[in-house]
């Protein structure tokens, strides 16, 4: 019989002039947390598009978030199998 199980994530943006932050964190269903950053900066020359700013922010956001979690499973699997993994993607 297969297990389901639920982890949440949620990602915070704020803007401030033209700096666009981004926050993501993911919440495992047994209580832990990762947490990822990323921030845009749009060019004063360039025409506002908050839009933009925010997906730029979030992907960087969740791009860090997935490392921060690649590295927990490498060492879950260093401290249970002993060796660390040549590759965890693909």
């Amino acid at each position: 019989m297969s297990e389901q199980k639920t982890w949440r994530a949620e990602v915070s943006i704020a803007e401030e002039g033209d700096v666009t932050r981004a926050v993501a964190v993911l919440t495992t269903d047994d209580g832990r947390t990762f947490l990822g950053e990323g921030l845009a900066r749009r060019n004063p020359q360039d025409t506002p598009a908050p839009r933009i700013g925010d997906e730029l922010a979030t992907a960087r956001a969740l791009s860090e978030l997935t490392h921060k979690v690649l590295e927990a499973v490498a060492k879950d699997i260093e401290e249970t199998q002993g060796a660390r993994p040549q590759r965890l993607v693909g």
